[in-house]
């Protein structure tokens, strides 16, 4: 992939409030590797606007100097129909049906200024989630 397609690649995590950075990067790291991709792929990290004060994010961001964006759950909602997993209990307790996915798919859209798509979806390790979105 060209560095003018980088921004195209979204990584969007769940996450319980104290999980480290350490926790976050093993996850991603798995989930990329599985599908023969790297995190020079990547254009940016989101989450819910809920886990805005996680230290965890913040240090994963900082040391893959990547930016951190945050979303609300009314932000996430119109990715509500491209979901792989629907999770009542994440509903439950953020309003919305999958942060990873939807923070990606969200994030992918606004990079590229149109629609997005789930590259990798729903992954899961004891203390996170994530989900990988590109345009189109």
């Amino acid at each position: 992939m060209s560095a003018s397609n980088k921004s195209q690649l979204a990584i969007g995590l769940g996450c319980q409030a104290e999980c480290s950075a350490e926790a976050l990067r093993a996850l991603i790291d798995a989930s990329l590797a599985e599908q023969g991709l790297s995190l020079a792929q990547v254009g940016g990290l989101a989450c819910i606007e809920r886990r805005r004060d996680t230290p965890g994010l913040h240090a994963l961001a900082a040391e893959l100097g990547l930016p951190l964006v945050f979303f609300t759950a009314a932000q996430l909602q119109p990715f509500d129909a491209q979901l792989s997993h629907r999770s009542a209990l994440a509903f439950k307790h953020t309003g919305c049906h999958g942060v990873a996915e939807s923070a990606a798919l969200a994030l992918a859209a606004q990079l590229n200024a149109g629609t997005a798509r789930l590259l990798i979806p729903y992954r899961k390790s004891r203390q996170a989630t994530f989900a990988l979105a590109s345009a189109g």
